[in-house]
């Protein structure tokens, strides 16, 4: 068995296949194209047996939001291995290839979105966000409160929201951890371009300006139904970005008021998204958890460096990390800077412990009460709690 970086294009094609197996039809030559111009085939890893490829898993270089500024990190990516050779242990020859090329390069760390929630902590990811999905029926969608608009709502083009949405994007950025940057191929391959397998309409594109100033924007899709000539039709909410409350809240009743809509769906909205509090009637909203963002601290030294602090403080983590090594042992957090010390640990944790609480949104008193910490000095799960914590939380509102 070899796992190694791709060297061609029909290495990467091969390589692909391994999670397309699963997930969707052998992807087509422009399908492959958008994969290998946004990972590039020496991020994408293949394992081979004979020559054969036989499993693949993919990285993105993404700049990420972490709480006061933003760090390097590997954006994990379509990781699959070929049906006819699971249980050999490809997944973690690919993984131990993959995380020693993303050290290498000085990311400090990895995050993904995990298609089994099950697999990747033995790799030492910690799940460190949290979102939701959520179902408003339109005649159960008023606000609380009388909503006055203050703002101008219109359909803009593709290359029209390739300038247009950016900056609302990074002014999210600024806002919240964990959301990364996107290049001008991203917006139009990833998150503009309507594929032609999709059932639904092609993605409508809205843009909010209030007082001349574009502030929000809307991506949707619309799937017409009927029951007895009464339309049940749905709008599936894409990504809708506000720059401030007053947008957010504006973009949100345009969605809720499409004509025609029986329910506005929303697949990834944050656990604190005003729109819980806008509602009228939250009660009629559906809604179901889910996790969204692992992090993996790939260099804990550069990673808890690289972070800012809600305070001021000092403590000494015992790290345990098995599958990296180079973690292991005791690092002293003082002054917003984080170095190997020999002094007594006030906490210890695995590295995927350390990982759910890096965003801020995962206290380590709730993994203390999971038995995934231990707290060898009274009041030292409180003052890193105090240190961690980050407000707002993490939202990323794109599966990568």
């Amino acid at each position: 068995m070899e796992v190694r970086p791709c060297r061609d294009r029909d290495e990467f094609a091969r390589a692909l296949y391994g999670i397309f197996q699963y997930f969707g039809p052998t992807p087509a030559d422009d399908v492959v194209d958008s994969w290998i111009g946004l990972v590039g085939a020496d991020r994408m890893h293949a394992a081979f047996e004979d020559g054969e490829v036989v499993g693949g898993a993919g990285v993105f270089t993404f700049d990420f939001s972490v709480p006061g500024g933003s760090l390097p990190c590997a954006g994990v990516t379509v990781v699959g291995v070929y049906p006819t050779h699971r249980r050999r242990g490809i997944l973690r020859e690919m993984m131990r290839a993959q995380l020693d090329d993303v050290h290498a390069r000085g990311e400090p760390i990895a995050a993904l979105w995990a298609s089994e929630e099950t697999i990747y902590g033995r790799f030492g990811y910690g799940l460190a966000s949290w979102c939701g999905e959520i179902s408003v029926p339109r005649d159960r969608s008023a606000y609380r409160e009388p909503f006055e608009r203050r703002g101008r709502v219109r359909a803009v083009t593709l290359d029209e929201a390739v300038e247009l949405f950016p900056p609302v994007w990074e002014a999210l950025r600024a806002h919240r951890t964990g959301v990364f940057a996107r290049t001008e191929t991203w917006w139009r391959e990833r998150v503009l371009r309507t594929s032609d397998e999709q059932k639904a309409t092609p993605k409508r594109l809205v843009a909010l300006e209030i007082d001349g100033e574009l502030q929000a924007y809307a991506i949707y899709r619309t799937t017409a139904a009927f029951e007895g000539f009464v339309s049940n039709a749905r709008l599936d909410v894409v990504e809708a970005v506000g720059a401030n409350p007053q947008a957010t809240a504006e973009i949100w009743r345009y969605l809720l008021d499409v004509d025609w809509m029986a329910t506005i769906n929303a697949a990834r909205i944050p656990p604190d998204h005003p729109l819980f509090f806008l509602l009228a009637n939250p009660r009629y909203a559906r809604f179901k958890w889910h996790d969204a963002l692992w992090v993996r601290l790939v260099d804990v030294g550069a990673a808890l460096s690289g972070r800012a602090y809600a305070t001021e403080g000092s403590l000494v983590f015992e790290v345990r990390d098995a599958f990296c090594p180079w973690n292991e042992g005791r690092w002293k957090l003082e002054g917003g800077s984080a170095s190997p010390t020999e002094d007594p640990a006030d906490i210890a944790l695995d590295v995927d412990a350390l990982g759910s609480a890096y965003l801020g949104a995962v206290s380590l008193a709730q993994l203390r009460e999971a038995l995934r910490v231990e707290e060898h000095v009274p009041g030292a799960v409180a003052r890193a709690d105090a240190l961690f914590g980050w407000h707002p939380g993490p939202w990323c509102p794109e599966i990568f």
